[in-house]
């Protein structure tokens, strides 16, 4: 591993620059997750003592931006010793760790909203399946790859492997060919409510009163010597709850609450 800049991040970026943007969009979005929206966190000891690279966390995805910006938010407040709350935002002015985010490079590059959120971390990679909303069938660019290998060895990296904010999508496979290459710690992230809560984006607030969750689990088992891609996405896709057996249970548990919001209304009226 290449000895680090203590001027930019891995890829050229100035630490200023980057804190700088990462410490504004931090403020602007606190109340949306310490106020509006109020976060629930747990398993955040599972992340309190993890090295300062080549840690990779693998996540369900419900909105373009607010995800990551819930994560930044726990990530510094856990590095700051803040453990399942993120009640202080002055966590924002001592990161201690090096972020990146994996992220649709069609999504990075739509208007400057988009392109200042880059700033904070973003790793660009072209979808394999679909672009421009049409589904496409090309090869994995290997320097988007070694990009996301060059950002676990400079620091933290979240990556969702469904690639899109569908529940239930299935999982893509290069996640786990990249977790069996690289060998990095990881970490499993279950997020709920972000949907409810937020537009597609993540930053218009849909409604107000919703709590959303996220749980950290415990790091991934893995043999990296034994175990295919394959066998590594399941533990991956069960870890973060989105194989269709959640799906049913998901369906299952929505109808009981859909047959209970009736009989109260019922009692109600």
């Amino acid at each position: 591993m290449a000895k680090k800049n203590i001027f930019a991040d891995a890829f050229g970026t100035p630490y200023f620059l980057k804190r700088f943007v990462i410490f504004i969009l931090g403020i602007v979005s606190y109340r949306r997750f310490n106020g509006f929206n109020k976060l629930k966190i747990s398993g955040t000891e599972h992340i309190k003592d993890l090295p300062d690279s080549n840690v990779l966390f693998v996540s369900n995805h419900q909105t373009y931006f607010a995800d990551v910006a819930a994560m930044y938010h726990v990530f510094f407040a856990v590095n700051n010793g803040y453990m399942n709350t993120i009640k202080n935002p002055v966590y924002l002015l001592n990161p201690k760790v090096d972020f990146y985010y994996v992220a649709a490079e069609e999504t990075m590059n739509k208007g400057l909203l988009s392109k200042f959120f880059k700033l904070a971390g973003a790793v660009t990679v072209k979808r394999t399946w679909r672009a421009q909303g049409q589904n496409v069938n090309r090869m994995v660019d290997l320097k988007e790859v070694d990009n996301i290998m060059k950002a676990l060895d400079n620091g933290w990296v979240i990556t969702f492997p469904q690639g899109t904010t569908s529940a239930f999508a299935q999982g893509r496979k290069g996640t786990a060919k990249l977790v069996k290459q690289q060998r990095p710690i990881v970490v499993p992230i279950k997020i709920n409510g972000f949907r409810r809560a937020f537009d597609k984006k993540g930053l218009k607030i849909k409604v107000t009163g919703v709590k959303p969750t996220m749980e950290f689990k415990p790091p991934l088992d893995i043999d990296y010597d034994k175990e295919n891609a394959q066998e590594i996405l399941d533990k991956i896709m069960i870890a973060i709850e989105q194989t269709q057996d959640f799906n049913v249970l998901y369906e299952y548990e929505e109808e009981l609450k859909a047959k209970k919001e009736e009989q109260q209304s019922e009692v109600n009226n």
